[in-house]
């Protein structure tokens, strides 16, 4: 992390203001999008063109592309991330309220904790933090019940499935960034996996028939205008914003946009999308916010390992 006494502080201030709300806001983006593009497509289109330009753009600046096995984990984690996680965000939002899923994908970090306590063994299961993954599970139940009278109808099951498995993709895609040979540029990296993940989700969509009921010419203005949206603010300019954070800023910090944006979402659904905000969303929302302050605040105690295996965790962190 590099620091500077002489760094403006509005570019902090602005870099922040653009992972925080640009990011929170793209969930609207994405549902007023696949009203008229079908959700792979959408996807596809996306990152295809906001990686191709961030590849581009660090090519030019003289960064090392990727070699080798470089590509064989950019085919992986765009599948992961890109194809899995992000498709079934757009599939899912054709269904579920954008604040919703932003909800719903806040629960990463509980799926990241659960991997690293049952099948990494590099975090140790203590009170606070297992206390902290029962609230954000029952932040889920509360928006999925079907049993409880909170008002407002419970989100639908298929959407809020599809959801879950995103959330599970990602964390698995982040114990795999930590274990597989990446290009050293976070810039090109980040912009390879897009450009590969949006190459398969136009396989996908062609696979699913989605090109079929694609009409171009009856797509209206307003979703077009959400699809460059979705490109340069959410993708180009969002991750460019984050990376130089990540430069300057301490990843605590950085890391706060998981608590802010579904806030976001949530606000933004409602004065911007005319979605509902009930006592339902409100208490799930909190559930799950509640738990993901509490286990991205916790230090990372590790577990002892056996003295037969004389080793740590083969884990080797970014």
């Amino acid at each position: 992390m590099e620091t500077s006494a002489h760094r403006p502080t509005w570019k902090t201030l602005l870099a922040f203001a653009i992972i925080y709300f640009v990011w929170g806001s793209t969930f609207l983006a994405i549902r007023v999008g696949v009203r008229e593009v079908p959700p792979f497509l959408l996807a596809a289109m996306r990152f295809s063109v906001a990686g191709l330009v961030l590849c581009a753009w660090t090519a030019a600046r003289g960064e090392r592309g990727p070699r080798g096995r470089e590509w064989a984990s950019a085919f992986v984690l765009g599948t992961l991330i890109f194809v899995l996680d992000y498709g079934l965000l757009f599939w899912a939002e054709q269904r579920v309220p954008s604040g919703i899923a932003a909800v719903m994908l806040a629960m990463i970090p509980v799926f990241m904790a659960l991997s690293e306590i049952i099948f990494l063994r590099t975090q140790k299961l203590t009170l606070r933090l297992g206390v902290a993954l029962l609230i954000g599970l029952a932040g889920v139940a509360v928006l999925m019940s079907r049993s409880l009278n909170l008002g407002g109808a419970p989100i639908d099951r298929s959407g809020a499935v599809a959801l879950i498995i995103a959330s599970m993709t990602w964390s698995i895609a982040s114990i795999f960034t930590r274990k597989l040979p990446l290009p050293p540029s976070k810039m090109m990296s980040s912009g390879v996996q897009m450009l590969v993940g949006g190459i398969l989700l136009v396989v996908v969509a062609g696979a699913l028939g989605e090109f079929r009921n694609f009409h171009p010419a009856s797509v209206s203005r307003g979703v077009w205008f959400a699809l460059l949206y979705l490109i340069v603010a959410g993708s180009i300019i969002g991750f460019t914003a984050y990376v130089w954070l990540i430069h300057h800023e301490s990843p605590t910090k950085v890391g706060t946009y998981a608590y802010v944006n579904p806030v976001v979402a949530v606000l933004v659904g409602y004065f911007l999308g005319g979605e509902q905000i009930g006592l339902r969303t409100i208490l799930g929302t909190a559930f799950v916010l509640v738990s993901v302050v509490v286990i991205t605040t916790t230090r990372q105690t590790k577990p002892v390992a056996p003295v037969t295996e004389g080793r740590a965790a083969d884990v080797v962190e970014v």
